[in-house]
């Protein structure tokens, strides 16, 4: 992982955590028990962070409800 990934990861992660009113720890822990921080956060990066804050979040959001990680 790269500086950029790393940077990415953080926003994700410290935007999700406002969004769903969590602790970024929990946050974090759930990411990434479920593989979405490194299966899909982390290599699918170079997409990903073009897109808005907004899309990306609610992106995100959506898939952890899929993994079963949010209900």
């Amino acid at each position: 992982m790269n500086a950029n990934n790393i940077d990415f990861v953080t926003f994700c992660i410290g935007n999700l955590s406002r969004r769903l009113g969590l602790m970024q720890r929990d946050v974090y822990q759930r990411l990434k028990a479920s593989g979405i921080l490194d299966d899909y956060i982390v290599a699918s990066y170079d997409v990903l962070h073009t897109f808005s804050k907004e899309y990306l979040m609610q992106d995100i959001t959506e898939y952890m409800k899929e993994k079963g990680v949010l209900d």
